[in-house]
């Protein structure tokens, strides 16, 4: 891992739970020896993209994120548009939608959207970082990204998240031939117990992979009735949200959805 992509490490530490790390725990989390955290922080407190506060020194991010996000938006206002979809996705379903993008070998989510439908909700962290093995975007991603990608991510450790996280890469394989001929991705407690989610995949211009919307629920409110709707409108909605971005499907991606016939469940 180079210097950059160790500096750029360093900054997904940082969540709506941990918005302040000390450079201590800094380096236990990174795994990384304290100075060369320390060198790294430095770096990237220069450019304005971490800052010190408090009598702990503890760092969190900087202002330079509040520019970079400006731009992008400005550029490609991708979030805006997001919301929109996932807004009336959530009121479709009945459940919480979320839009997530490929950063690396993580998906990094930028939307959600709940609904009031029920009064107990799968939740959402603001820029909640998916593991590709473990959620059902992720899946959905694998699915449809260059297979050397796969191979890279499916060689290295794949962590448990839960009891049910599936680790095996062939499972894992076999589980993307199927979501490749249905169009969507499928997680029952892969990334948080008793979660049941459904992801399809989002292409830009290129009809390149760059990251999935999901619908997730809880498993025990999930029926054949349930999961049938939330896989039409969760493709309908997914599609048009790739078409409002500018991008393409790509010809391989022809989802075989069948309201008749509920989806095998996949652990």
């Amino acid at each position: 891992m180079g210097t950059t992509s160790k500096a750029l490490s360093l900054l997904e530490l940082f969540s709506r739970a941990t918005p302040e790390i000390g450079l201590t725990d800094f380096a236990r989390r990174a795994g990384m020896n304290k100075a060369t955290t320390y060198r790294l922080l430095t770096d990237l407190a220069a450019h304005g993209f971490v800052e010190q506060v408090g009598s702990g020194r503890e760092y969190r991010l900087g202002p330079a994120f509040l520019r970079l996000s400006a731009l992008r938006e400005a550029a490609v206002p991708m979030r805006e548009v997001a919301v929109d979809v996932l807004n009336r996705l959530s009121q479709a379903t009945g459940e919480t939608a979320h839009m997530s993008l490929l950063q690396g070998e993580l998906l990094s989510t930028i939307a959600y959207a709940y609904s009031d439908a029920h009064g107990t909700q799968v939740r959402m962290e603001d820029a909640e970082v998916l593991t590709l093995h473990a959620t059902s975007s992720g899946l959905a991603v694998l699915a449809f990204c260059p297979m050397d990608f796969v191979d890279q991510v499916l060689s290295q450790p794949l962590a448990a998240r839960t009891k049910e996280t599936i680790t095996d890469p062939h499972q894992i394989r076999q589980q993307l031939d199927q979501f490749r001929q249905q169009g969507f991705a499928v997680s029952v407690g892969g990334f948080e117990q008793d979660v049941h989610s459904h992801a399809v995949p989002v292409f830009d211009s290129n009809s390149t992979c760059i990251g999935a919307v999901a619908v997730a629920a809880s498993a025990a409110r999930m029926n054949d009735i349930l999961q049938s709707l939330i896989q039409r409108e969760l493709l309908d909605s997914t599609t048009r949200l790739t078409r409002l971005l500018g991008g393409f499907p790509p010809a391989q991606f022809r989802p075989q959805h069948d309201q008749t016939r509920p989806t095998e469940r996949c652990l």
